[in-house]
């Protein structure tokens, strides 16, 4: 039994992106939430650090853009590749109508705790580290909250709506019995950073070559590094030594050649298995699931932590008013998953279409590779650039705030 036991309008399992920010935007609206994080703190090496200027617009909406941007950052306005011997200019976010017209790259933990910061402003908020969500607490077939594990003890949370924010390896979808589809990924990712030094190209960066690719990300003081390499490879990897590992990320980046070194043991570098799945049902009557516990993003684009916002922008949208008024319906959880699926459809449906028509055909080919037409056109023509950044930045459907700041603030 439940060393104790809390009641709340809304019981959030996860302090990630979606977690964070639904519960943020959810007391903002005058909702009671508490938000359940395992962890002791955000800080978690190698999480998504791109936050797409659809993010940055809703801080903006917020009226946190220039508060947000005081944290620190770096901007990326350009992406460019290089495939085989050829560099190309893939998107320009110069042009996006946002008031940001470019991705900053933010240490996960730093846009987690800021959220949390302006969350505890709000009297409704109530954000509890250390404490991992275990067990639903069902009643007649209905979601009616959950047990979580704390440093003192176990904690029973009565909710009117109980949200699984908790991940691809979301424990609150596995207890609800939710089934999800598996759409496959060709690829792992090797996490792993090197020094930048001045004078090193500042672009977003990619490099593909035969049987292996390399994306580089500048993160002020150091370059953020994603070695891709085929699904479940890591063995073919290790066996080969660290010494090969070295000289291969020399080979697709030879200017990294004095720093690599720093690759002192398998330790710096950490494995990222890639997955692209997504729930046929996101919810059950008392229960939802948004963001990674709906729907596994692929890497490419970085996209996850944006999408999992604007999933819970919509949630909060629909479910400001109903929490407050505690008449919460299936209805209401129905509709968020249609609204949000077909941009995860889509976003899903264009990470699996690169997956399988260019980094698939890259990872197995022993031929040194060309650009595509498409991405020759857009160094003829580079208005044309504007539609792959739109997409990357934007989406389709993009979420607006419609929740009012109606919580009285500390």
């Amino acid at each position: 039994m439940p060393d104790s036991t809390i009641t709340t309008q809304c019981a959030i399992a996860g302090g990630g992106p979606a977690g964070m920010m639904l519960g943020f935007l959810l007391a903002r609206a005058g909702v009671d939430v508490v938000v359940l994080e395992k962890h002791a703190d955000f800080f978690r090496d190698f999480r998504g650090d791109t936050v797409h200027p659809s993010t940055l617009e809703l801080m903006y909406e917020l009226g946190l853009l220039d508060e947000f941007l005081k944290v620190p950052h770096q901007k990326i306005e350009k992406l460019s590749a290089q495939i085989g011997d050829e560099r190309i200019a893939m998107a320009d976010l110069r042009y996006l109508p946002t008031h940001c017209k470019f991705i900053a790259m933010m240490p996960q933990w730093d846009f987690l705790n800021f959220l949390a910061r302006h969350g505890k402003r709000y009297k409704t908020f109530d954000l509890r580290m250390n404490a991992e969500a275990q067990e639903l607490i069902e009643e007649n077939g209905r979601v009616v909250g959950l047990r979580a594990q704390m440093p003192d003890g176990a904690l029973a949370i009565r909710a009117d709506l109980v949200v699984g924010c908790d991940g691809r390896h979301s424990t609150v979808r596995e207890k609800a019995g939710l089934k999800s589809d598996d759409y496959g990924a060709p690829m792992d990712v090797l996490w792993f950073r090197l020094a930048r030094k001045a004078g090193d190209d500042t672009d977003a960066f990619g490099h593909a070559e035969a049987g292996k690719m390399l994306v580089m990300l500048d993160r002020g003081d150091y370059w953020q590094c994603a070695y891709v390499i085929p699904k479940d490879g890591i063995a073919e990897v290790k066996a080969k030594g660290l010494g090969a590992f070295r000289d291969s990320v020399v080979q697709m980046s030879p200017f990294l050649a004095d720093r690599v070194g720093e690759l002192k043991s398998w330790d710096d570098i950490k494995l990222l298995s890639v997955a692209v799945d997504r729930l046929q049902k996101w919810w059950r009557p008392g229960l939802l699931c948004i963001g990674d516990a709906a729907h596994a993003m692929s890497p490419i684009g970085g996209v996850g932590i944006n999408m999992a916002v604007q999933d819970a922008v919509a949630a909060a949208n629909r479910l400001a008013a109903p929490l407050k008024a505690g008449k919460v319906t299936d209805d209401d959880l129905r509709a968020i998953q249609e609204r949000r699926t077909l941009p995860v459809r889509f976003t899903q449906w264009l990470q699996l279409t690169i997956q399988k028509r260019l980094i698939s055909r890259a990872l197995a080919s022993q031929q040194r590779p060309k650009p595509p037409l498409l991405f020759k056109l857009f160094e003829i023509f580079p208005f044309l650039r504007r539609i792959p950044a739109r997409l990357l930045a934007i989406g389709i459907r993009p979420e607006h705030v419609h929740t009012p700041d109606a919580s009285a603030v500390l």
